[in-house]
């Protein structure tokens, strides 16, 4: 059964209901409950609240044995002020829905409503809502809580809106399909001592110009292909900010990104080692801790085809389209399920994920959703 005209109408007021209340990483309290009241009329065999913290599943269960089928999406918004002037921009000050994850909740929210129509005649159907996919701590906690040992799904689907590509046409590939990444937060600590005698104490300015450019070095190999390895210096500070004082601390942070997970591995290492070196030849003690986990996410064999069938069937345009560097959590279902996802177009002239002028294009809303039902559908009858 497919979405009527007065459906889109409604869904599209739900996405825009969505965009005006962002919640970060974490914080989707409000977002979760908006989730489980939109779709409590479509008669859910089961609703499963705080997984992984404010994740919601929303079950549809054909009684019937089969596979279980996984569709998500994320709750989370951005710490973003929005700049556009949508007449249903952030209520929030400084959040905004600046990735899209609006829309890819209306497009579970449209499945939702089909299967309270029409059960899948086989197996069943998880629409899940995750939390905090933006720190890619979202998956994992997920995965790790004891109320998902129920819902572990046999595929597991997502997609994710992609500025810069016409819109409707889709990006689909085998293999890896995002890039591992983690942030690097690197604290430093000497000795102050005053100004005009600065060689009372032991500051970490020269180790700071040192680490910045060493850090920036360990970048090797070409964008987006497998040999692929970068680190980004993404902030610095010594000292506070008075002139009187020699500092005797700073913080440098550093993103380091690489095709695989194995090749973090030895990138994380071959970092450390810096940090210590020149730590060591500066005098100072060192802290290292690590933020914001992503591992690389592959792509399924038969998830993919399954996707590129659906996609034909339904007329709906697409390609292989290229790795993305960016990074995404959802391929921490690859570790228990056969998973895939894939790029929507939103169109070649809006502004860039993250921007704060970002709005996600409604017209996607049908085309995500008939591309997810058609799967859904050759899976489950």
């Amino acid at each position: 059964m497919f979405l009527t005209n007065q459906d889109v109408i409604e869904l599209t007021a739900w996405r825009r209901k969505l965009h005006a209340m962002p919640e970060v990483s974490g914080e989707e309290v409000a977002t979760a409950v908006e989730v489980q009241g939109f779709l409590a009329d479509t008669r859910p065999d089961r609703i499963v609240t705080g997984l992984g913290g404010m994740g919601v599943a929303v079950v549809y269960d054909s009684g019937i044995a089969g596979p279980t089928v996984l569709f998500r999406a994320e709750l989370d918004a951005l710490p973003i002020e929005e700049v556009g002037m949508p007449d249903h921009r952030s209520k929030i000050p400084g959040k905004g829905h600046m990735c899209g994850h609006d829309g890819h909740m209306t497009m579970l929210a449209a499945l939702g409503r089909q299967f309270g129509r029409e059960k899948p005649k086989r197996g069943r159907v998880i629409l899940l809502f995750q939390p905090a996919e933006e720190t890619g701590a979202g998956a994992a906690a997920v995965i790790a809580d004891e109320k998902f040992r129920d819902l572990v799904p046999d595929y597991s689907f997502s997609l994710h809106n992609m500025p810069g590509l016409p819109l409707g046409r889709v990006w689909l590939k085998q293999g890896i399909v995002n890039c591992a990444s983690r942030g690097l937060r690197i604290v430093l600590t000497g000795r102050t001592a005053h100004a005009s005698m600065p060689e009372t104490g032991i500051s970490p300015v020269p180790a700071v110009a040192a680490l910045m450019p060493a850090l920036t070095a360990l970048s090797e190999g070409s964008i987006a292909t497998s040999d692929m390895v970068l680190a980004t210096v993404t902030h610095a500070a010594v000292g506070e900010p008075a002139f009187g004082i020699a500092p005797g601390h700073a913080e440098v942070w550093v993103t380091l990104r690489t095709m695989t997970d194995g090749q973090m591995e030895a990138l994380t290492t071959r970092a450390e080692t810096l940090v210590r070196e020149i730590a060591a030849t500066g005098g100072l003690e060192y802290e290292m801790d690590y933020h914001d986990i992503f591992g690389h996410c592959e792509n399924d064999a038969q998830a993919t085809e399954l996707l590129r069938a659906a996609m034909i069937a339904e007329g709906v345009p697409h390609e292989a389209g290229e790795t993305m560097r960016g990074s995404e959590d959802f391929g921490r279902f690859a570790t228990v399920s056969k998973s895939a996802m894939f790029f929507l177009g939103a169109g070649e002239n809006l502004p860039n994920l993250h921007n704060p002028n970002y709005d996600f294009p409604d017209d996607l809303i049908p085309i995500g959703t008939k591309i997810f039902m058609r799967v859904a559908r050759d899976i489950l009858g």
